[in-house]
This record gives structure tokens, C-alpha cells and sequence, in this order.
């Protein structure tokens, strides 16, 4: 979307969500850059923002990238780091993604690290070898305090735009192998309090069994997002 679109489109996903979130639960939009300073402004307590990628460095002869530091100086709270469009088409690697996974936390950004394996990977049953390494390489080598600040979100690249669904059991299956590798290295505390987003084209349709699986906390919502009453359906089946 365009500037006045993106901010059309925020304003009614504000007035819309104020309403239907409940307890601690949080709604965050992580917008392209153009638009973030203005819906930090717009979004008051309601909606928290996030930036779609940050740069790993903290300064330096960049031209066109963003800093962390430019992040969080126009508002933002939250930052996608390694969505699986980015791995594929600009070939970010778990090294590189450590390293921004870093920059963030040490601007005070909460970064939302995405995994999740292809469509091959799943077929020849990697999918539990590749979901660890991402993890392992990415963000496993944080302090334990700087990794409870982090929230996991599951990609199935295989269930975005290709037509095909992840079935709520099969999510579920991997959110327990990620907590019960989470588990393993830093604990059960750290595990149980960590969020970790179901991101395998979430619809109003099927939010409700997703969201009652026992270890998916939320969603990573791509194309629902982009229709307000689309994504306020979400938030209420996450309530339900």
C-alpha cells in the first residue's frame, strides 16, 4: 500500500481492535518503513508497530538500509527478523540473522524471528532438523535473559501463496518441537514464557482451531492483514 492507503487501512484496524482484545493479549502492525512514524502517533496503547527488517550494523556506508536505532527512533517496539520472503529473495542466511537479531535487542526492539522449512524439506521429513538449526544458529546464543525477550514465529514456507494448509496438528507439532527445544537449552521457564506465532496463511477461517492448539500463542497474519474486518475476525477467534 501507499502512504494514505497504509494509513487508511491502520486507522480502521485501530477503532476496530480497540474493542476486541482482551487481558495481556497484544496486536502489533509491522508496516514498511514509509509508514511507521505516522502509526506509532495513531496507534496510542492500542496497536503496538514493528518495522518488516532491520540492518545489522549500527551505522556505516549503508546507502538504503535501516538502521535498529532508525527503528526505534520513529516509535517502533517490534522488528520481523528473517521472514521467509527475505531468507529466499535476499538470501538471508541464520548468521546474518543472529547478527541483526542482536542489533535489535541492543536497541530495545523485540525481535519477531521467523523459521520455518520449504516444501521439499518437509516432504523428506527434515523439517525437525532444519526448524533446530535455525534456531541453534539464530538465536540460540543469546543470554537467556536477552532470549526471553524474543518472539518466535513459525513460517511453513510451503503453506504461504502455494494453496496448501498446514493442518492445525501439524502446526502444533512443530510449535512443541520448537518449546521443547527451547526447553532443552534454556529451560522450562524460559519455554513456557516465550511466544511463539502460527505464520502459515492465517485466515478468519481456521484462527480458532489454530490458536486452541496448546503451544500457539498467536499469529504471524500476512494477506488477512490487509482487510481490517479480515484481521479484527482474527483477534476475536483468538478471544473465542
Amino acid at each position: 500500500m501507499d502512504y494514505s492507503e497504509g494509513l487508511s487501512l491502520f486507522s480502521e484496524i485501530v477503532n476496530m481492535v480497540r474493542d476486541e482484545k482482551k487481558g495481556d493479549q497484544q496486536a502489533i502492525i509491522c508496516a514498511p518503513y514509509i509508514h511507521l512514524n505516522s502509526l506509532a502517533k495513531l496507534g496510542g496503547t492500542t496497536v503496538h508497530i514493528g518495522a518488516q527488517n532491520c540492518h545489522q550494523n549500527e551505522s556505516g556506508a549503508f546507502t538504503g538500509e535501516i538502521s535498529a536505532k532508525m527503528v526505534k527512533s520513529v516509535g517502533c517496539s517490534y522488528v520481523i527478523i528473517g521472514h521467509s520472503e527475505r531468507r529466499q529473495y535476499c538470501a538471508e542466511n541464520d548468521l546474518l540473522l543472529a547478527e541483526k537479531t542482536k542489533a535489535a535487542l541492543a536497541h530495545d526492539l523485540i525481535p519477531i524471528f521467523c523459521i520455518g522449512e520449504t516444501l521439499d524439506e518437509r516432504n523428506n521429513g527434515d523439517y525437525f532438523e532444519v526448524i533446530k538449526s535455525q534456531l541453534t544458529n539464530g538465536i540460540f546464543d543469546l543470554p537467556a535473559a536477552d532470549f526471553a525477550k524474543v518472539v518466535i514465529a513459525y513460517e511453513p514456507v510451503w503453506a504461504i501463496g502455494t494453496g496448501l494448509t498446514a493442518s492445525s496438528d501439524q502446526a502444533q507439532e512443530v510449535h512443541a518441537f520448537i518449546r521443547a527445544e527451547i526447553a532443552a537449552k534454556f529451560g522450562a521457564e524460559v519455554a513456557e514464557g516465550i511466544s511463539i506465532l502460527y505464520g502459515g496463511s492465517c485466515n478468519p477461517k481456521n484462527a480458532a482451531e489454530l490458536f486452541a492448539q496448546p503451544d500457539i500463542d498467536g499469529g504471524l497474519i500476512g494477506g488477512a492483514s490487509l482487510k481490517s474486518r479480515d484481521f479484527t475476525d482474527i483477534v476475536k477467534a483468538f478471544n473465542s
